[in-house]
């Protein structure tokens, strides 16, 4: 189907019906047309305002109606987010997106967040961030500032989204994509497996994401991270053909969107990660957590790639006993892994 053209449901739920074998081939098929099959994009994540979040979701540690555990933290000092993406590049990252726990960040607020834009693309790498909704003039601000991407995923479907999330509609989540498209800056969204949702609710947020008048540039899929003191942790397993099967679906509908790999890794078993870069997962995020749910650590992301001869150009000169391998360790064991937060929790 063209990259431009609108999918039915019946369309979608056909999809998710094709035997697993014939989905993954086509999904791989699709994939080589548009993208390098060695080549994962590498992103690091920061928590850069940490829990108390008014909001409901109730998949969400951060949100302070929960008794998680997590402590919450003010928005972090402009060079504190810096040296935090020096290490994320140093580490092999070419993106470096930035979260806060809000329902919309302040205008007091966006001068710092323009800072930490502004200082993260001095370094070479793509900015991102994901605050919240915004409004009209915030995008613009952020726009200006040089953001490449903005994340605000829609979770699920229309019809499921009521069963986990009350503070803010699903309307109110489209018009800051629209918002955020109108400013120039490039969409990332996605959502969530595993929050009680039924194989239909899959299919109807893909077809949400894949129908919108531009498909995001990057489709994050996540596992549900099951965390104590929430609503959804005593929620069923994912069962992992089922998650492969979404990441599949997702990328013959969004032939040149990056699709991510992101919560849940670190329930997933290289052989599930590695059936999921053949359904057409091509990017990841690498750091040792994701907003306060683990996340594999790098040396076990680098093993992997070379496992599967994933981005060989970086991870050819990881091996052996090198400056680069004992840089890249000492950062990952010097970490401020605490900060390394989940996107799919905002």
């Amino acid at each position: 189907m063209a990259h431009h053209a609108r999918w039915t449901m019946s369309q979608v739920t056909e999809l998710f019906d094709k035997p697993f074998l014939e989905l993954l081939f086509e999904a791989q098929t699709v994939h080589r047309q548009h993208f390098d099959p060695r080549h994962v994009q590498v992103s690091t994540l920061l928590s850069i305002k940490t829990g108390a979040c008014p909001e409901d979701c109730k998949y969400c540690p951060q949100s302070a109606r929960y008794k998680t555990g997590l402590e919450s933290e003010r928005l972090m000092e402009v060079e504190q987010v810096l040296d935090s993406a020096r290490k994320a590049k140093n580490a092999g990252s070419t993106r470096f997106c930035m979260g806060a726990a809000w329902k919309n960040p302040h205008d007091r607020d966006m001068p710092y967040l323009e800072q930490m834009v502004k200082g993260v693309k001095e370094m070479g790498l793509e900015a991102c961030m994901t605050l919240g909704t915004l409004n009209d003039d915030q995008a613009q601000r952020l726009s200006a500032a040089g953001l490449d991407y903005y994340n605000h995923n829609l979770d699920t479907s229309p019809e499921f989204y009521g069963n986990i999330i009350t503070t803010r509609t699903y309307q109110e989540r489209l018009d800051t994509l629209d918002k955020v498209r109108d400013a120039g800056i490039k969409v990332c969204s996605g959502g969530i497996v595993g929050l009680g949702e039924t194989v239909k609710d899959r299919a109807g947020l893909l077809l949400q994401l894949a129908n919108l008048p531009t498909p995001p540039e990057s489709v994050p899929i996540n596992m549900l991270v099951k965390v104590k003191g929430t609503p959804l942790a005593d929620n069923d397993d994912v069962d992992a053909f089922d998650f492969i099967r979404t990441i599949a679906v997702a990328r013959i509908m969004m032939p040149t969107s990056f699709v991510r790999l992101s919560a849940g890794r670190e329930q997933m078993s290289e052989q599930t990660q590695a059936m999921c870069f053949m359904a057409g997962a091509n990017s990841i995020f690498y750091g040792c957590k994701l907003l306060t749910t683990p996340n594999p650590e790098e040396d076990k992301d680098v093993q992997l790639f070379r496992k599967l001869g994933l981005n060989p150009h970086q991870t050819d000169v990881l091996t052996g006993d090198n400056e680069q391998q004992q840089q890249l360790e000492q950062q990952i064991f010097n970490a401020d892994t605490d900060q390394f937060y989940n996107a799919a929790a905002v």
